[in-house]
Order: structure tokens, then sequence, then C-alpha cells
């Protein structure tokens, strides 16, 4: 109650900023409509703002699943195989010199104006922060228990899967939570390059005619489900990982 308290006051504290920044201002209502116009606007028209938005969520969980799962993969075959590293290490930190937006004409044309390639880019830009959180977590497991686990005889994946794996959850969580984050950014992008539905193409609709209060509720749209899904995943992390200390204290 307390941290729903916090989030109601934040929002109050930076609407009232917006008004009194439009009024004090006098800023046209084209550039910069204030709250209570926006406010209208998402009410009147979410008969055309809610398929967008339920399309653009579509895209978010499957690229989050399908990024999670390869990042997590590409990770252990990373931290189990030398060569592996060798190999793909470079190539994943090269990856990250080339800018998203550059990648999703070509994802565009490749996939199509479907959803395949909102969920492609999605997918881009959660796998590199899960690789690296649980590569670094599955790196730097205990090395006392490492040998402890050697001495007894342990097999390379039984390491892996019964020590390692575990000892890297709080790290995975990391990643998870990031990529949670983080999530809205590929879909919308590849939105805005090539779609025919979701919250980023309606955006570019409504700019294109100055509807700037249906630019800002889509926006708002947007915002809310990117806090509706990073609390879902800190939630069911929380859960899952109930060993882990969370704002210092174990819960």
């Amino acid at each position: 109650m307390r941290r729903a308290m916090r989030a109601l006051v934040t929002v109050a504290v930076l609407l009232a900023v917006w008004q009194g920044v439009v009024a004090a201002t006098g800023v046209p209502r084209f550039i910069l409509p204030p709250p209570g116009r926006v406010a209208t606007t998402l009410w009147s028209q979410w008969a055309v703002i809610g398929p967008h938005a339920l399309t653009t969520l579509a895209e978010i969980l499957l690229g989050l699943l399908l990024g999670a799962a390869l990042g997590a993969a590409a990770a252990m075959t990373i931290a189990q195989f030398a060569a592996a590293r060798r190999w793909l290490l470079p190539v994943l930190v090269a990856s990250q010199a080339v800018p998203v937006f550059a990648l999703a004409p070509i994802l565009v044309l490749w996939l199509g104006y479907g959803m395949a390639s909102k969920v492609a880019m999605a997918c881009l830009v959660i796998f590199f922060p899960v690789v690296l959180a649980f590569w670094d977590g599955l790196r730097r497991t205990e090395p006392g228990w490492l040998d402890l686990a050697r001495s007894m005889d342990a097999r390379p994946w039984a390491l892996l899967w019964r020590l390692r794996v575990p000892a890297a959850l709080p790290a995975l969580a990391s990643g998870l939570r990031m990529a949670a984050a983080v999530a809205p950014i590929g879909a919308v992008i590849g939105e805005w390059v090539g779609a025919s539905r979701g919250l980023g193409f309606l955006m570019l609709q409504a700019n294109a005619r100055m509807q700037t209060d249906m630019v800002f509720a889509a926006l708002a749209v947007l915002a809310v489900l990117a806090v509706a899904l990073y609390t879902l995943v800190d939630a069911g992390l929380r859960r899952a990982l109930p060993w882990i200390p969370y704002d210092g204290v174990k819960e």
C-alpha cells in the first residue's frame, strides 16, 4: 500500500508540474496539450487506442519470452564451452555497436510488416542484457563450491545445472528485470519503421495529423504497460526466488 501511495503521489506531482508548465508558458495545445486534454482523448478514443495497445503488448510479451530464453541459453553456452567464449562473445559485444534502430528496416524487409519483425526487434533489445547478466553470474560462482564438487567427481554438466545455474539465479533475475524495462523499446521501434497496428504506428499517424493529444495518450498507455510488465516480472521473481535479498533485506 505504501508503494502504491508513493507511485500515486509521484504521478500527481508530475501531472501538476506538467499543468503548471502549460499554464505558465501558454504553449499551444498542438505542441504540448495539458494533462486534462490527454485524459479526455484517452477516454474518448479508447476504442481506437485499445486494440493498438493489445498488439503492442503481445509483441512485447513474445519478444520478452523469446529474448529471455535465447539469452539464458547463450549465456550457459558461453559459460560451459571455452570455444564459444572465444568465438561467440566477441560477436555479441560487437553487435551492440550497431544501433538497434538501424536493424529495424532490415528485419521488416526480411520478416514483413506483421508481428514477427516487431517480436524480433524486442528480442534483440532484450537478448544482450539477459546474456550479460546471466553469464556474469555464472562465471562468479564461488570457486570453493566448484572445487568441492570437482573433488566429488562431479561432471561438467552437473556443475552447470546443480551448482552454477542456481548460484547465478540472482544475476539472471537482474537481467530479466532490465529486459522487462527495455522490452517496449524494441516493439515500438519496429512499429515506427513499418507496421499497420500498434501504439508506435498510432503515434506516427497521430503526429502526422498534428494530433498531439493522441500521441501523449498513446505514450501514457505505453508507460502503463511498461510499468505493469516490470512490476509483474519483479513480483514473479520475488515469489520464485524468495531467498534473494531485496533492498538489503531478505523477504
